[in-house]
């Protein structure tokens, strides 16, 4: 089995590397250094067994990253390290279709501890503080979205015009807007400007 460990900075790369061959010594491990990068190792890696995604890293946007690698590998868990604050964040990354939250600033005891319930298959972090219904129902849209409605959705928060999306995904301007239609009608709103609203509502467009 394969561990995927994406984290731009080296040093915390070889960290989590030490922390996962202490935890599982058998399992092959791969990295990646930016969002790209994770997303076509996940699309090439067929026996992977836990990906270690840190949130602020190039290509990414808030947890833009979580929803796009758990839209591409849903049965794979992913474990986010990240040195992001707030009380709410373990809950937002669940929220997103991660099963845990292990701060940067941790120790590597703790870090071992949620690797290995990752694996175990149990979830590493308390139960979510309640939130609005309303809210909570739209990020489990979001996280259902497919990833190329979710980058096609990322590409319009930032602005982007249908043609640069369509340049930029490899893909046709008909399909762009169909990918539109389709994620305007999942959100329910009416138009690209309302769902780049929701988008960033939900933080896809905070840096972490």
């Amino acid at each position: 089995m394969t561990i995927l460990i994406a984290d731009d900075h080296p040093l915390f790369r070889q960290a989590l590397c030490m922390a996962v061959s202490r935890v599982a010594p058998g399992e092959r491990v791969i990295e990646a250094g930016t969002l790209n990068a994770a997303a076509r190792h996940v699309g090439e890696t067929d026996d992977l067994s836990l990906i270690l995604l840190d949130l602020k890293m190039p290509g990414a946007v808030g947890y833009s990253g979580i929803a796009l690698l758990h839209a591409e590998r849903p049965n794979v868990p992913i474990l986010v390290v990240s040195s992001a604050e707030g009380e709410n964040a373990a809950s937002e990354v669940r929220s997103f279709g991660a099963v845990g939250f292990i701060n940067k600033n941790g120790d590597l005891d703790a870090m071992e501890d949620a690797i290995r319930a990752a694996l175990a298959g149990k979830r590493p972090v308390a139960p979510p503080p309640v939130e609005p219904e309303s809210e909570a129902g739209v990020r489990e849209t979001v996280a259902g979205l497919t990833p190329t409605q979710l980058k096609v959705l990322l590409a319009v928060v930032e602005g982007q015009l249908n043609k640069q999306i369509a340049w930029n995904l490899g893909i046709t301007e008909a399909t762009v807007k169909g990918h539109m239609t389709a994620i305007m009608r999942k959100l329910d709103v009416g138009n690209r400007t309302q769902a780049a609203l929701v988008a960033r509502s939900l933080g896809l467009d905070l840096a972490h």
